[in-house]
């Protein structure tokens, strides 16, 4: 592509990052189709929704929102219902980032390449480190990223990725967005499931039936939020609305189990 922000190339590997004698876990990583910068790579213990949706959220805050991703015919981006979205890919078309998908493995060339110079460089360094925790390697992987972009020559565009970025930016060919500052991003990046308020007036949130202020059986939504909260909305994100949160629930850390507070936003 011409443009930086004109495409993001996205993919997951899993592999033994932390050593052959530890568990499989899965790298989600960006490439800037044009520049060769690498805006966000992570690891995770499996490759979830959950998991792409706090990757791509943090992502899109920290460097911008693309206009469009390249990506894999995985359950979690393609429906084989036609104009049927998945719910990650309702969450960019939010967004305004759409999707557009490899044919075949070879046309991801440049991710999967990516991948290697990781599955080169990561299982040694942790080894020499023996960091055995993805708590301690992800720090790690974003300095290395940086570094990348910043200082390692690429072969295919004759120069470093970053400068490669700077250039376009000057010279106008830029189309990345800044994150806009919308109230739904939070409920937009979460995994939404619509419910019905019991007989009782309650719903389910994690291990809890909670009490909310809606009549039973009408229909709301609950989010489940990255980091293990959980969110209760009158209704689904939309535009031109700001969202009325019923319920909050932060991840229980003590034997009183989850705490509900009624939040008006």
């Amino acid at each position: 592509t011409q443009q930086v922000g004109q495409l993001w190339q996205y993919d997951a590997s899993p592999h033994r990052w932390l050593g052959e004698d530890e568990p499989a876990c899965s790298l989600l990583e960006l490439l800037d189709d044009h520049s060769r910068v690498i805006p966000g790579a992570r690891l995770y213990p499996r490759e979830t929704l959950l998991a792409h949706l706090e990757f791509l959220g943090a992502t899109f805050r920290e460097v911008g929102l693309p206009l469009c991703l390249y990506v894999d015919y995985h359950s979690f981006f393609f429906t084989h219902t036609p104009d049927a979205l998945t719910q990650l890919g309702a969450a960019l078309r939010f967004y305004e980032v759409s999707l557009a998908y490899a044919p075949t493995p070879q046309a991801k060339g440049k991710i999967e390449r990516a991948h290697q110079f990781w599955q080169k460089r990561l299982p040694a360094l942790f080894a020499a480190e023996q960091i055995q925790l993805l708590a301690l390697a992800n720090p790690l992987i974003d300095q290395l990223r940086r570094h990348h972009n910043r200082h390692e020559y690429h072969r295919e565009i004759a120069m470093r990725p970053q400068a490669a970025w700077n250039l376009a930016k000057q010279e106008g060919r830029y189309v990345l967005r800044p994150p806009p500052r919308c109230p739904w991003w939070p409920y937009v990046f979460s995994m939404r499931t619509t419910v019905r308020v019991g007989s009782d007036g309650r719903v389910a949130v994690g291990t809890q039936r909670l009490r909310i202020a809606r009549p039973p059986g009408s229909k709301v939504v609950r989010c489940q939020h990255p980091n293990g909260d959980f969110s209760v909305l009158r209704e689904a994100p939309a535009h031109g609305k700001r969202p009325e949160v019923l319920l909050h629930c932060p991840v229980a850390r003590s034997s009183a189990g989850l705490t509900a507070q009624k939040v008006q936003v």
